[in-house]
């Protein structure tokens, strides 16, 4: 399993990739205003701040060491005045910035959303539902940060260290570069955090992903480990995730304390230089006091964005290897192709038909095998045998969930490769064993949202499936809110809404695949009454393991180990003596010994 998140969340081998940078500024490209704009105010705010030690050299030579009290207010004024100045712009630049982040990541989420809407079936098979959350969530939220304090603010920092050399370069040079002889020694430092980084931040993504996704399954199979009393031994296991994840960002964070002291360690050497050799030139009235005071000035300034450069870059490294992922995500083309020409189908009449049909799950380990029968319109079809014999595969691929190996499925004569699947989709409804509800409220599950259902449908649907009289004596009724997954709601009540839901939608093909096996007695009397009403001038597909259930169908098909055995109705199937009779004799025995 670690192998596999490993292999899942290994990042860049280099911090910065241009093809990466590229797909991602596209993203930008639509604000490209907004980037302009801050730029322009960059520049502006990171020579506002280096104009303060000019300013205080200039009040120190020529008005405090002349003692003119009107010149140290003037220059005061100034300094306040360029403090405000720069305040105000950096109110914009940072709204800007924050808006050009946000507007990004909006168009981000809902793409990287509408592609998982389009992924097959097969695609979640493989894939944790933890780990797209992560890419959904901690990765694009990683990419908000470059977009509002990456590349914009990147430009303020160089911008500062600019304006401070121009500034510090028209003062005195030979003092600029005894400041900035401490540069070789920090940019090696710099190379060295920035490598021991990178690593660490590998095993801090690898060990994030390990903890959402550990914590996605457990929370959802926590019915289960009760049952099984395996709470403490999850519990170990998840302080073991935990403690790895908090060892990674431990290891990160002792190469920032290092880093960051360091840096103020040469910031407060290259100001003891600065003492020393200004000092000395002062002494020998080759330097004024004011120019001294300054470059100390410019010294700490200068210090201040090579550290915040430091955290861009590690911003950057972040968002390399979010956006590796989420681009890996997005270029995953595990979908079923819609026709380039797709037939057009303005309503179908139900006609099912299975042509030599093979199908595998994983390469050539067919769970289906040269499947072939026809469903006419109106008629009821039961599919049945053991578990694992290919029942629930055949409703798999007839609702394309998946596509087949070999043959062809049609709808009314035409292949459903060649419709598109909206269209089969509209047709097509299916009522599951483990019935899905959505949070929200009951007449949202039954609907859909769907605007073509109104809440006169909604509620004849209801009463059509006897679903009605539990309804309406629920809290608010039809707007009684869902809880997740329909966790308040008993089975039966679950199931129920779900025939509303089959009812309301007004499907042409009706799939009912175990619907009855998980009820009471009582409550599948209910659901039988609702199923013979759902059947009701529709082609339908019924599968069940109790052939109490389907002994009414037109035709029977008998599944075993992927193939079709026998095919017809209760009565020919039972006088062939064959695995129909053999699976009706021994639940008929099972019945015996229950009661």
């Amino acid at each position: 399993m670690a192998s596999d998140y490993k292999a899942d969340e290994e990042i860049l081998g280099k911090a910065y990739d241009a093809k990466l940078m590229r797909r991602l500024l596209a993203y930008v490209k639509p604000y490209k205003g907004y980037i302009i704009a801050a730029i322009l105010l960059n520049i502006v705010v990171a020579a506002l701040g280096p104009v303060r030690p000019f300013l205080t050299k200039i009040a120190i030579d020529d008005y405090i060491a002349k003692s003119n009290y009107h010149g140290v207010i003037l220059i005061t004024i100034l300094l306040f005045a360029a403090l405000l100045l720069q305040s105000v712009i950096q109110y914009f630049l940072t709204y800007y910035t924050q808006l050009l982040g946000q507007r990004t990541i909006l168009d981000l989420r809902t793409q990287l959303f509408r592609h998982t809407q389009k992924l097959a079936v097969r695609f979640y098979d493989k894939t944790p539902i933890g780990r797209l959350v992560t890419r959904v969530t901690n990765d694009v939220e990683s990419l908000n940060e470059l977009f509002s304090s990456g590349i914009v603010m990147v430009f303020s920092d160089l911008f500062i260290i600019v304006w401070i050399l121009i500034f510090m370069f028209s003062m005195d040079w030979e003092l600029s570069l005894v400041s900035l002889s401490v540069l070789p020694l920090l940019i090696y430092g710099t190379f060295l955090f920035r490598k021991k980084v990178r690593e660490s931040y590998r095993d801090v993504r690898l060990h994030l992903a390990r903890l959402n996704s550990y914590m996605q399954e457990h929370i959802t199979g926590m019915s289960i480990i009760q049952i099984f009393n395996k709470e403490k031994e999850d519990l170990s296991n998840f302080s073991s995730v935990n403690k790895d994840h908090k060892t990674a960002n431990i290891n990160s964070i002792f190469y920032y304390a290092v880093f960051f002291p360091g840096v103020e360690f040469m910031s407060s050497l290259a100001i003891a230089l600065i003492i020393w050799y200004g000092g000395g030139e002062i002494v020998q009235g080759k330097m004024s006091l004011g120019v001294l005071f300054a470059f100390i000035q410019f010294t700490e300034m200068f210090f201040r964005p090579i550290r915040d450069l430091s955290e861009k870059y590690n911003i950057l490294q972040t968002a390399m290897a979010s956006s590796e992922r989420i681009f890996k995500l997005l270029d995953d083309k595990t979908m079923i192709e819609e026709p380039a020409a797709p037939v057009s189908v303005s309503s179908l009449k139900g006609e099912i038909e299975f042509r030599n049909v093979c199908f595998a799950y994983n390469g050539d380990d067919h769970v289906l095998k040269n499947i072939s029968f026809r469903i006419e319109p109106g008629q009821t079809c039961a599919i049945v045998g053991a578990t694992g014999a290919g029942k629930t595969s055949i409703i798999n691929i007839l609702t394309r969930f998946y596509d087949i190996n070999k043959g062809e499925i049609l709808l009314d004569g035409v292949n459903i490769k060649n419709m598109r699947k909206e269209v089969i989709n509209q047709n097509i409804s299916i009522v599951l064993q483990d019935v899905f509800l959505f949070s929200g409220s009951i007449k949202e599950n039954i609907g859909m949202n769907n605007e073509n259902i109104s809440a006169d449908d909604i509620k004849m649907s209801a009463e059509a499936v006897g679903a009605a009289d539990f309804i309406t004596a629920l809290p608010g009724g039809y707007d009684y809110a869902v809880k997740e997954r329909g966790a308040t709601l008993s089975v039966g009540q679950k199931q129920l809404i779900s025939f509303a839901r089959a009812l309301a939608h007004d499907p042409r093909i009706l799939i009912l695949d175990e619907a009855t096996s998980s009820v009471d007695t009582e409550t599948e009397i209910i659901i039988q009454n609702a199923i013979r009403k759902l059947l009701a001038g529709r082609t339908s597909i019924v599968i069940a393991h109790r052939l109490s259930t389907v002994q009414n169908a037109d035709n029977i098909i008998v599944l075993h180990k992927g193939e079709i055995r026998e095919m017809g109705t209760h009565q020919e199937l039972l006088a062939k003596k064959g695995i129909y009779f053999r699976l009706y004799q021994l639940q008929y025995k099972e019945q015996e010994i229950g009661n």
